[in-house]
């Protein structure tokens, strides 16, 4: 009788150790290392660049020395940094719009799984595999005066085109955004089938019923229900762009000839360890911070969902 009455108690006068186990205030408890990790390894450089762009400094073997605004100001007269500033905003209005819409039709083709698409779907994915030191040495060889473009430029006839790419301020910077169009197009493609998959296809099956042909399809009605995804895409792909120009820079041009191929990224590298000015260098860092975040803003207003629309 007894074991039955035990049993016949609600949950909340039978177990009160059970429900002070799954107290929120000690769940929470749980989350204490990953705020420690993230305060430590975030929130603390983060710190650093904003106290760093108040100091002269050469370095960790050197003294440094608090100056304000002094960074500031030398950096915004600085023509060199206007010229990053250009190349910067060049490089991200050319990939961007370039990229994601080419990256979303290749991604809708393998969608739709064509003859060989998975072969299709390992050579779109290839060129992001490749490390960037690789792609380096492949391209330097490939652009170089007597590389393959310009060989298959005399062999065509064409040599009034010929020009050494890394080489000439014209077709420097032009030549590196063709490279990270080359690595990104593929990579994006095939994250943007990956998500493709994922829609209904009662709903693509009706548009074409109704009569839909096949850029309708893909603009009107596959478009729109990825949105989301692409504007996720859209702004991973403007952050890389902006911040991870500077390994590619180096290992092909060093910011060269001139300032032609000099992005913000690259020449916080180049005032930090080969001009040895770090608060020049933060100042810079901070400039970045700043134009990720509008950027991001930016992309987020363009690219809002109906669904948030309305709203």
């Amino acid at each position: 009788m007894s074991s039955t009455s035990t049993l016949a108690r609600p949950a909340a006068t039978r177990s009160p150790a059970r429900r002070r186990r799954h107290h929120p205030s000690r769940v929470l408890w749980l989350t204490v290392p990953s705020l420690v990790w993230f305060a430590v390894f975030a929130v603390g450089p983060l710190a650093a660049m904003f106290v760093i762009a108040t100091l002269r400094w050469k370095g960790l073997l050197y003294e440094p020395q608090y100056t304000g605004t002094e960074n500031l100001r030398k950096v915004f007269a600085d023509p060199v940094f206007y010229d990053a500033v250009r190349n910067s905003a060049v490089q991200v209005a050319v990939v961007i719009p370039v990229m994601i819409p080419l990256a979303f039709m290749l991604g809708y083709h393998l969608h739709t799984r064509p003859r060989g698409y998975r072969v299709l779907s390992v050579l779109y994915f290839s060129p992001g595999l490749i490390s960037i030191s690789v792609t380096g040495m492949i391209f330097y060889g490939v652009l170089s005066p007597d590389g393959g473009v310009n060989g298959a430029l005399r062999a065509a006839g064409l040599d009034a085109l010929v020009t050494p790419w890394l080489a000439d301020p014209a077709t420097a910077l032009p030549s590196l955004i063709a490279i990270d169009l080359w690595r990104g197009v593929g990579w994006t493609a095939v994250l943007f089938a990956a998500r493709l998959a994922s829609l209904p296809a009662d709903v693509i099956e009706a548009a074409r019923i109704d009569g839909a042909g096949r850029l309708r399809v893909m603009w009107q009605i596959a478009f729109p229900m990825v949105k989301d995804y692409v504007r996720t895409l859209t702004m991973l792909q403007y952050l890389w762009t902006l911040f991870t120009s500077a390994a590619l820079i180096l290992l092909l041009t060093k910011g060269g000839p001139g300032t032609s191929s000099t992005t913000l990224s690259y020449l916080v590298y180049a005032k930090a360890f080969a001009q040895r000015d770090l608060g020049y260098s933060q100042v810079v860092g901070v400039v970045l911070l700043v134009l990720g975040i509008a950027g991001m803003a930016l992309i987020r207003t363009l690219l809002r969902s109906s669904l948030e629309h309305n709203r």
